[in-house]
């Protein structure tokens, strides 16, 4: 089923004619491998008032369960009918394994413009891990860059509570990538409060770190080399560009840079760039 991928729901979910039936809300649970966690009230509200004019007008795909029928894709809609008091909605019902379940939805989300980038990258993550695919393979089917795929993954390697502010919206994804690229991580916690009590924006926060994994011991009685502009703008680059952290070292006419990894995918996916 994974070769379809690339190709959207509709080649995962090809109409071919099924009966809609009405089935009651009380039959139908959600989908176990729901990858979004955030279901927003005003979005929900939205939509119910949509359900009340129009009704439901794309039926909910569910499966066949021992306990009624699950949810393969629209959650949302499902909630919407709930609070708009709707006793059934419209379904299609579809013989899925539990595989196949668990990506579709995972694709129908990953096509909503709304997912939070948490949500994303643990989809991301469930495809990865259910699928056996590289973060190549998978970027390819999905016709997303590498470097996508990787900066938003390298994301749920943060602290739960960092990634509940991503998710919040009160730190952003480029926030969190910065914050990766931390050397001391018993200091995340306080730089976050840091940043979000004075509203640091990415490029602070970029600075801040680095003047904190540039401070070397003061046995060593050595200050820190302040970098030129053009070498922390190069670093910004190299990192956009290899989605990790990189550090440019430069000592009169010589100089150094170095390339952080965190497993050894992760260096193949560098090496495989650099080549």
């Amino acid at each position: 089923m994974a070769k379809g991928l690339g190709k959207g729901l509709d080649a995962l979910l090809p109409n071919s004619g099924e009966e809609v039936q009405e089935i009651s809300v009380r039959e139908i649970r959600p989908n176990p491998y729901q990858p979004r966690k955030i279901f927003t009230e005003e979005g929900i509200d939205e939509l119910k008032q949509s359900i009340l004019q129009h009704g439901i007008l794309q039926p909910i795909i569910v499966k066949k369960s021992i306990k009624g029928y699950e949810i393969v894709v629209g959650e949302r809609r499902f909630r919407a009918a709930k609070e708009a008091g709707l006793k059934k909605v419209p379904v299609i019902v579809k013989n899925l394994n539990d595989e196949e379940m668990m990506e579709l939805a995972v694709l129908e989300n990953l096509q909503r413009e709304d997912l939070t980038p948490i949500e994303e990258a643990i989809a991301y993550q469930t495809l990865l891990d259910h699928l056996k695919l590289t973060q190549e393979e998978l970027a390819k089917r999905l016709g997303k860059s590498r470097p996508h795929i990787t900066n938003h993954i390298r994301l749920l390697t943060l602290p739960k509570s960092i990634q509940d502010l991503i998710s919040q919206g009160k730190i952003s994804m480029g926030h969190g990538r910065a914050l990766l690229g931390l050397k001391n991580k018993n200091n995340l916690n306080a730089i976050v409060e840091k940043v979000t009590r004075e509203e640091l924006n990415v490029r602070q926060l970029e600075m801040l770190i680095q003047q904190l994994n540039d401070n070397v011991p003061r046995e060593t009685k050595k200050k820190p080399v302040q970098k030129n502009v053009f070498i922390r703008e190069q670093e910004s680059i190299l990192r956009e560009r290899f989605g990790t952290t990189v550090t440019i070292t430069q000592k009169k006419k010589k100089g150094k840079i170095e390339i952080e990894f965190f497993s050894e995918e992760d260096l193949n996916r560098i090496l495989e760039l650099l080549d």
